[in-house]
């Protein structure tokens, strides 16, 4: 997912994962591998992979086509050994068969938007430079603008409230939708400095679109639905022995991935935004310390990293399960017992 002022660029080495290392060390990487990198970026994780043996070979997915344009430099000096793909994580098990393993030794998740999309104002991710209301990572498809300027009240609210945890989701909401008749929102600035005049902070507090703007970005790239395929993909793909790494990043990726590998592993149910528990043998097991959280040296020197998570899960010999959950979409989410003004 790298920059789209460049795209020709090789990636930029100074954006390096967090939780890199640990995530790596879940992979229990071993000579003569594959691995599947499921959220390609900048190629931190494929380079490091491709640097722990000299045999090992890596298929790298993003759906982000800068991405996959400033990739090419790594594909070309990894000597054939990285297979680059533009595509959906959600279908990693398909694309690894049509690279040619019908199973792979370990796959390796980054959830959520990159720091160089973030750094990019074009590309209408953050409000913190201004830019066009789009966040789209695969630039095509409904924009975050389109979603804005022309769903309902209602959705819209629901958009911030599941998506956002905003509990002030139908008062910004209603501003929008009032807001919009005098002239579409087509800036990142525009809507957050108008939630910024609605919603009180105190001092020390983030800023008030903070949420509102995660919401959009989950809804217009059906991030959670993108997981969950992605979680049951990877236990069709994973060998018996294979390691699932999942860095996340907020509350709802990592119950999503919490309550999958604990309800694969024996050890837990379903959850509002997760897939249920299936009575059946185990088809992960976990060990060791759970979840991994970025020590105080990361965290000081990339506050990003502070709220970040990875959850490792061991594939065992059991045949992988049928999906219960497909995606996550509004109408599959209980619904608000009550208004929230």
């Amino acid at each position: 997912m790298s920059g789209v002022s460049h795209p020709q660029a090789a990636p930029d080495a100074r954006h390096i994962p967090v939780l890199r290392a640990e995530a790596l060390a879940g992979l229990a990487i071993r000579p003569g591998g594959v691995y599947l990198d499921g959220t390609f970026g900048a190629g931190g994780y494929s380079r490091a992979i491709l640097a722990a043996h000299d045999d090992v070979r890596v298929i790298a997915i993003d759906r982000d086509p800068d991405a996959i344009a400033g990739g090419q430099g790594l594909v070309t000096a990894s000597g054939g050994r990285l297979m680059l793909v533009h595509g959906c994580f959600g279908d990693l098990d398909t694309i690894a068969v049509e690279a040619g393993f019908a199973t792979i030794d370990g796959v390796v998740l980054d959830i959520g938007v990159s720091s160089m999309q973030l750094d990019q104002a074009i590309r209408g991710f953050s409000f913190r430079n201004d830019g066009p209301l789009d966040m789209r990572m695969a630039q095509d498809g409904r924009s975050a603008a389109d979603i804005v300027n022309t769903a309902d009240e209602e959705e819209i609210a629901d958009i911030l409230y599941h998506f956002g945890e905003e509990r002030l989701s139908r008062l910004i909401a209603r501003a929008i939708v009032t807001d919009r008749k005098a002239a579409p929102f087509t800036t990142t600035r525009q809507l957050a400095d108008m939630i910024g005049r609605i919603i009180r902070t105190k001092p020390g507090d983030i800023h008030p679109a903070t949420r509102s703007f995660q919401a959009l970005r989950i809804a217009v790239n059906d991030e959670l639905g993108e997981l969950v395929r992605a979680l049951h993909a990877a236990e069709r793909a994973l060998a018996p022995g294979g390691r699932l790494s999942v860095v996340s990043f907020h509350s709802l990726e990592d119950r999503i991935v919490k309550v999958f590998l604990a309800a694969r592993s024996g050890k837990g149910g379903g959850s509002r935004h997760a897939p249920v528990a299936v009575t059946g043998a185990a088809t992960f097991r976990i060990e060791g310390k759970w979840p991994v959280a970025p020590g105080a040296a990361e965290c000081a020197a990339n506050p990003r990293a502070r709220s970040a998570k990875l959850r490792v899960g061991i594939r065992t010999e059991a045949p992988a399960r049928a999906p219960e959950l497909q995606t996550v979409q509004l109408s599959t989410l209980p619904q608000r017992k009550t208004r929230r003004r």
